[in-house]
């Protein structure tokens, strides 16, 4: 395992994407619980960008971040918790939200935190409700959106079903 940053550790062989000049990056975080669960949270009905619908933890890479430090810095401010590993790095989507911000590109990573993960601190000006998803209540992350827009279930689907082992 390599440290690129002294407050967490990211595996091997994580592909870290280096945003172009001119590019909006986003990144997002798939937190899952020792009994195999994914962490999710609702966004708040009132939400200029997908509006009610399940995201995971993550949100926009900011000037002179790199992606590693947006994902820790995201992960604390929407739940409290401390990223502690990078486990496996899930690949890059490029989406167009329906907010009118144009093209974005997405780093998303299976990562492990430190906290208490039964009391998330959440940011309940943009998001109404959490939950933990295993396999058999997936479906439900789809809530509010249509077919073919089901990056987060997808997203969420593969990181439980590649999971590497805790060690």
């Amino acid at each position: 395992m390599a440290t690129h940053d002294p407050s967490f550790i990211v595996d091997d062989d994580i592909e870290v994407p280096v945003p172009a000049a001119g590019e909006v990056w986003t990144v997002g975080a798939v937190v899952v619980n020792g009994d195999g669960a994914a962490f999710a949270q609702k966004r708040s009905p009132d939400r200029r960008l997908f509006p009610g619908t399940w995201d995971i933890v993550g949100g926009h890479v900011e000037a002179g971040e790199t992606v590693l430090e947006a994902l820790a810095r995201e992960i604390e401010e929407e739940t409290g918790w401390c990223l502690s590993r990078v486990r496996r790095f899930l690949g890059t989507t490029t989406w167009t939200g329906d907010d009118g911000g144009g093209l974005r590109h997405e780093a998303d990573y299976l990562v492990e935190v430190d906290g208490d993960l039964d009391d998330p601190a959440l940011e309940w000006s943009k998001h109404s409700a959490y939950g933990w998803f295993g396999p058999d209540d997936l479906d439900r992350l789809k809530e509010n959106r249509e077919p073919g827009e089901f990056l987060i279930h997808d997203l969420v689907a593969r990181a439980l079903a590649e999971r590497p082992e805790t060690v």
